[in-house]
C-alpha cells in the first residue's frame, strides 16, 4: 500500500530502488523502521546503499545517511571500492565533497588494480573531483602520514600514477591539475601499458595532442626511453598519430618549459600565473603551428585568428605597451623594482627550453631594465599613456595590427630577449639599449 513494499518483494530491492531514485522520504522511513536495511548489499558487486547513492549522485540521500552516522563512509564492496571511489569515477563532485567532509579515507586502495579515488578521478577525467581530493590531502591525515607529494604520485598495482592514467585516457584538464600540484612529469610505469613508459609515452600512444602539449610545457623529456627502447615519437608513429609525432620529433624545435622550480614562480598569485601560462601556451602553439604546417596537411590551427587579435589591439590603443617588444600590453610587474613588461617577454626571461638535471639551484632572473633580482611577479596595473612616468616609458609607438605571437616566438628560439631589446634601442634612449646589450644573458 502506498510506498510500502509488497509481501513478495525482497526488502533490498525496495531500499536500493529508493536510493537510486533519490526518494529521500522513503529511504528515511525505511531506515527508521528497520536500520538493518543499510547492512544489505546489492548484486554481485555487493554494493551498499551508500555506494549506490554516491554512484548515482544522490546527494540528499547520501547526506542523510552520513549525517545520521548510521553507515561507515569507508564501507567497501566486493572489490574493496569505497563510495568515494565510485563518486569520483562518476564525476559526482558534491558527493565527493560530502564524503570527504564526513571523514572518508582518500588513501584506500581497491582490489582490482590497487587504485585510489585519485586514480579514479584522473582515469575518468573529472578534474573538479581530482582537485577536491588533492585539496583534502593537504589537511587530512594523509599529509602527515604519507606527505602530499607522495600522495600526488601514488602508484597503482601496475605502477601507474594518476598522471599516467590521465595522459593515457586523453584527459588534458586532469593532466594540468596534477602537474600543477607536483606530479612527476617523467615518472616511469611498472606494468601499466608498456613497462617503463612515462606519461608522455602514454599520451603519444593515446594520440592526445593537448596532453602532449601540457606534458612538454612542464619539462617532459622527448628522448626518454621506455623498457623497449622506444621514445614517445616512435610510439606516436606506431599508433599513426601524425600530429603528436610531428611535435614529439626530436629534430623539431624544443618547446618552452614552465619554470616551476623557481620560487617566485611557484608563489605566483592566480591572476599572474594565468597570464604567464596563457603566454607560454601561445608561444608553444605558434611553434607547433609551424611544425604541423610542414608535416601535417590541412590541420585546423589551434590559435586564435588574426582578426580576434586585431580587435583586441584596437581596444588597447590608449594603454601602455611593453617597452621591450613594443607590441603587447604591460601585464606583469616585477617586484621589488616595479618595472613592467608583457607576459611574453617575462617568459623570455624566466622560461627555458629544457630543464637541466645537473642544476639544483636555478638562476633567478633579473629585471632587464635595472638588473635588480626578481623576487616576485604580480599583475600590473594598466595605466593610460599620459600617466606613464618619464623614466619608465620611451616614446609610445603605434600598436602593430599584426598578432605578436609569431614575432615574440622568434626571440624564444634563442631563449633570450636580445632581439626585442635591439628593437627597443632603435625607438628609445640608447642608454637602456646599451645596458641591456652589455649585461643581458640567457636565463
Amino acid at each position: 500500500m502506498g510506498q510500502g513494499l509488497s509481501c513478495g518483494e525482497p526488502r533490498e530491492n525496495g531500499v536500493f530502488g529508493a536510493v537510486e531514485n533519490g526518494d529521500l522520504g522513503l529511504v528515511g522511513a525505511m531506515v527508521e523502521a528497520d536500520p538493518s536495511v543499510l547492512e544489505l548489499s546489492k548484486g554481485r558487486r555487493r554494493l551498499s546503499a551508500l555506494h549506490v547513492a554516491a554512484a548515482n549522485g544522490r546527494i540528499e540521500v547520501l547526506s542523510m545517511l552520513l549525517d545520521r552516522s548510521v553507515i561507515n563512509p569507508d564501507v567497501v564492496n566486493r572489490y574493496k571500492q569505497t563510495p568515494l571511489m565510485l563518486a569520483a569515477m562518476n564525476g559526482n563532485i558534491t558527493c565527493v565533497q560530502k564524503l570527504i567532509q564526513a571523514g572518508a579515507n582518500i588513501l584506500m586502495f581497491d582490489s582490482l588494480n590497487g587504485r585510489t579515488c585519485l586514480h579514479y578521478a584522473a582515469y575518468y577525467g573529472h578534474s573538479d573531483c581530482l582537485q577536491a581530493i588533492l585539496s583534502a590531502a593537504h589537511s587530512t591525515p594523509v599529509a602527515n602520514s604519507w606527505g602530499f607529494a607522495r600522495f600526488v604520485n601514488i602508484r597503482d598495482a601496475g605502477g601507474a600514477t594518476p598522471l599516467h592514467l590521465a595522459a593515457r585516457q586523453r584527459r588534458p584538464e586532469c593532466v594540468h591539475v596534477l602537474l600543477d600540484n607536483g606530479a612527476l612529469v617523467c615518472a616511469s610505469t611498472g606494468g601499466y601499458g608498456y613497462p617503463g613508459s612515462t606519461p608522455l609515452h602514454l599520451a603519444a600512444r593515446g594520440g592526445s595532442l593537448d596532453c602532449v602539449r601540457e606534458l612538454l610545457a612542464w619539462g617532459a623529456d622527448r628522448l626518454h626511453l621506455d623498457s623497449s627502447g622506444r621514445i614517445p615519437y616512435t610510439v606516436a608513429l606506431k599508433h599513426k598519430h601524425q600530429a603528436c609525432a610531428a611535435v614529439l620529433n626530436p629534430s623539431s624545435a624544443e618547446p618552452l618549459v614552465w619554470p616551476s622550480p623557481l620560487k617566485f614562480i611557484s608563489e605566483l598569485n592566480p591572476e599572474a600565473k594565468a597570464l604567464l601560462e596563457k603566454a607560454l601556451t601561445e608561444a608553444n602553439m605558434e611553434r607547433e603551428k609551424a611544425i604541423l604546417k610542414e608535416t601535417v596537411a590541412s590541420l585546423p590551427s589551434p590559435l586564435h585568428s588574426d582578426t580576434e587579435a586585431d580587435d583586441n589591439a584596437s581596444e588597447a590603443s590608449d594603454v601602455d605597451l611593453c617597452c621591450i617588444c613594443f607590441d603587447q600590453l604591460c601585464t606583469i610587474e616585477v617586484v621589488p623594482c616595479g618595472h613592467q613588461m608583457c607576459a611574453h617577454c617575462t617568459l623570455a626571461l624566466c622560461c627555458h627550453k629544457k630543464p637541466d638535471p645537473s642544476s639544483t639551484c636555478p638562476t633567478v632572473p633579473v629585471c632587464p631594465f635595472c638588473r635588480t633580482t626578481i623576487t616576485q611577479l604580480v599583475v600590473a596595473n594598466i595605466k593610460a599613456s599620459n600617466d606613464m612616468e618619464p623614466e619608465m616609458s620611451p616614446a609610445k609607438p603605434r600598436r602593430s595590427r599584426k598578432s605578436n605571437v609569431s614575432e615574440g616566438s622568434s626571440s624564444f628560439k634563442g631563449l633570450s630577449p636580445m632581439s626585442s631589446f635591439g628593437r627597443m634601442g632603435n625607438r628609445s634612449s640608447g642608454k637602456v639599449a646599451a645596458e641591456c646589450n652589455e649585461e643581458i644573458h640567457k636565463p
